[in-house]
């Protein structure tokens, strides 16, 4: 691959990383510590990852138990829980946070998939958009310091590139369906 190309498979795979971490704050059933990962806590006035002040753990399949550090977090952390768009009220019993994940309706698992289905169309227009820039670069390069021949090879490294982002978002979408339709 061209050095000149580089930059835009960097940005694909960000954009490609982006969706991963999307995906894996969506809730499928199973209860998984990374719903929380956007969560932060007032933590002596800074807003601090829950997972930087408890201990986050599966005990068993839909529970996520955080037992903090502090118990004069289990308020603060309740209430980030509380506030946020997880959808699941926080039980405690002093020392430790349980949140009990329920069982997803048919209704709720097609919602979801949609919604997959809806941020993989989004990574695909900003990879889109990614190879666009570089075709965009190119063109400009071409006026200048470049071949006509030199500009179509790397075009087609370009376009390549983008149909491989675009067929992995596909497998990640397709992947995630299916564990969110898995009962």
């Amino acid at each position: 691959m061209d050095a000149r190309l580089q930059q835009y498979e960097d940005k694909m795979k960000k954009a490609y990383s982006f969706l991963e971490a999307d995906y894996a704050s969506i809730r499928a059933g199973r209860a998984n510590p990374h719903v929380l990962d956007k969560l932060r806590v007032n933590y002596y006035g800074t807003p601090t990852p829950i997972q930087q002040v408890g201990n986050v753990t599966v005990p068993e399949a839909r529970i996520i138990q955080i037992a903090p550090w502090e118990k004069s977090l289990i308020k603060e952390i309740e209430k980030a829980i509380m506030t946020s768009d997880i959808g699941i009220n926080p039980s405690n019993d002093g020392s430790v946070i349980r949140l009990v994940f329920p069982e997803l309706t048919e209704e709720r698992r097609k919602d979801l998939v949609k919604d997959v289905k809806k941020k993989a169309e989004e990574g695909k227009v900003a990879v889109r958009n990614i190879r666009r820039d570089g075709n965009d670069f190119l063109k400009k390069l071409g006026k200048t310091e470049i071949s006509e021949d030199e500009i179509k090879q790397m075009e087609e490294q370009l376009q390549k590139l983008t149909d491989k982002f675009v067929k992995d978002i596909d497998a990640l979408m397709e992947e995630k369906s299916k564990e969110i339709m898995t009962v």
